[in-house]
């Protein structure tokens, strides 16, 4: 997947059949089935591929236990055969994972025990594995430093965990494996249209700034939380579809959870879950759900989001985290669909589930939904697309679809650095013995080596040192005090990767030591 290579194809192909604004999980998603439709697809992402919302995500691939007490029956089963489906398709991304549900009160044993066997029947044969109710002495045994006093027992269930950038990595090769093209930094500046319909797009290269007039029988809006932004570029009086909400988690050193288990808490303050997650290594818990007024980009921690998570976490660890603990806390936006005439003050109240608007012109916009169902997502728009570009007698083939990277689940474990490349992760192997330099860590408290940083620049479309340490390795999430002072080593390789010189390398380690510092909690 080389950047440059891919832009040639843009002035030589006429027109397209489908043209996608927005490379995160729904946009990736989309071109992945149009392609394997056998379409002229084009994807064109303004900054990262994943840079919001998509890599932003708690890392689960699951049904949504709190969808099934809202009463969300067919989101919950449609996203619980999408989490069996993702997990066959890319079993080097998806894996499960045991939660434990601790209960304080009596009537919590057959309130979530009874729940929780619904959860697994609407999971079906795609169910990962049963839940099932543990004594005090095996949910401690389990969770070894979870809160003890008046701890009753526990119940388990499994749901999915997964790497979100390094799935739309997947994503945007296996679109290319199957001929689209796929750019990042090609930012959308208006739309074409003849006789009052949709026939394009006009876009710039953000690196050389370079202007091109796409032509495409589709066009389609799979932006995210800026969905309604491109909506107006079709017609100014659209009304806004699209309510933020911003997601809030922090991340902190393994030994807060000592066990293998992830911890689902069912009550905080506001009435949400919270979820304690061992994650590449370190806990990950979250998350926060705020209406915004606005979508961001590079959305930042509230205060009192730190303090909420804090707060509700240290009520089920034995060991109380603290700010000075925080490796990394990291925002995003969810761009959930707005309630006809509400103004979004509730978003945990808002439903999760995603639509398909076609205007009267032609233009396709996908809004709403969650990573675990962006192939359900995909396959939706598709199907209004077609309508739309007269290809609709090409049937979707993703259910099927091993996405890029596939690797048996019973292959050998590979070590952390490599086991999200799967297939791949032995072509980063002989990168190291053909050049041993790139065998070297990047940061003692890092997992990854400087060859995943030569394979990024090479394979994956990678531009910018963020690029590398955000979201093709996880190194900023993991740990941003970590990645701020690997940034000049990494920075020297990218440059060397990609022609650069000194300046360019000085300029990103300034740029991405800036954004690192906004990745450190503030001191209270």
């Amino acid at each position: 997947m080389n950047r440059n290579h891919l832009i040639s194809r843009l002035s030589a192909e006429p027109e397209w059949d489908v043209a996608i604004v927005g490379g995160g999980a729904t946009g990736l998603g989309v071109a992945v089935d149009a392609a394997t439709r056998g379409l002229r697809t084009l994807l064109l992402e303004a900054d990262d591929f994943a840079k919001g919302t998509s890599s932003r995500s708690t890392k689960l691939v699951h049904g949504g236990v709190r969808y099934l007490e809202q009463g969300d029956i067919p989101l919950v089963l449609e996203a619980l055969r999408e989490r069996g489906l993702l997990h066959r398709n890319a079993p080097q991304l998806v894996h499960h994972l045991s939660f434990i549900v601790p209960r304080y009160q009596w009537w919590e044993g057959p309130f979530f025990g009874i729940g929780l066997k619904v959860y697994d029947a609407l999971a079906g044969r795609l169910n990962l594995a049963p839940s099932k109710l543990l004594s005090r002495e095996e949910t401690l045994s389990r969770i070894p430093n979870i809160e003890p006093d008046h701890l009753l027992g526990g119940v388990e269930y499994f749901d999915g965990q997964f790497d979100d950038s390094r799935l739309a990595v997947s994503l945007a090769q296996s679109a290319v494996d199957h001929g689209a093209c796929v750019l990042n930094y090609f930012r959308v500046t208006g739309l074409l249209k003849e006789k009052d319909m949709v026939s394009g797009l006009v876009c710039e290269d953000q690196e050389t700034r370079s202007r091109y007039e796409i032509r495409a029988k589709v066009v389609i809006n799979a932006t995210g939380i800026f969905a309604d932004s491109i909506r107006k570029m079709d017609d100014s009086a659209a009304i806004p579809a699209i309510q933020p909400s911003q997601g809030v988690h922090l991340v902190f050193e393994r030994d807060f959870l000592q066990g293998d288990s992830a911890i689902m808490v069912p009550h905080t303050d506001d009435g949400r879950v919270l979820f304690v997650i061992p994650w590449h290594g370190k806990v990950l818990v979250g998350t926060t759900d705020t209406a915004m007024q606005t979508p961001e980009l590079e959305p930042k921690a509230l205060d009192e989001e730190i303090g909420f998570i804090l707060r509700n976490a240290a009520r089920y660890l034995a060991r109380d985290p603290q700010r000075s603990d925080i490796l990394s806390v990291f925002a995003g936006q969810r761009p959930l669909v707005r309630p006809p005439g509400k103004d979004g003050s509730a978003t945990k109240a808002i439903s999760r589930n995603h639509e398909v608007l076609v205007s009267d012109s032609g233009l396709v916009t996908i809004v709403g939904g969650k990573w675990t169902t962006y192939r359900k997502m995909a396959e939706d728009t598709l199907n209004h697309a077609s309508l739309i570009g007269g290809f609709d007698n090409r049937p979707c083939v993703t259910e099927n679809l091993h996405l890029h990277g596939w690797r048996s689940p019973h292959a050998e474990a590979l070590p952390m650095h490599l086991e999200v490349y799967g297939s791949d992760a032995t072509k980063i192997e002989q990168l190291v013995a053909a050049e041993p330099a790139l065998g070297e860590k990047i940061h003692p408290r890092l997992p990854y080596i400087l060859a995943n940083v030569a394979w990024a620049a090479r394979n994956e479309s990678a531009r910018t040192l963020e690029d590398v340490l955000s979201r093709r390795t996880r190194a900023l999430l993991l740990d941003a005090q970590a990645s701020s002072e690997a940034a000049p080593a990494v920075a020297k390789l990218l440059a060397a990767e990609l022609g650069k010189d000194d300046a360019w390398a000085a300029e990103q380690v300034a740029i991405f030591q800036k954004l690192a510092a906004d990745y450190l909690p503030k001191a209270a």
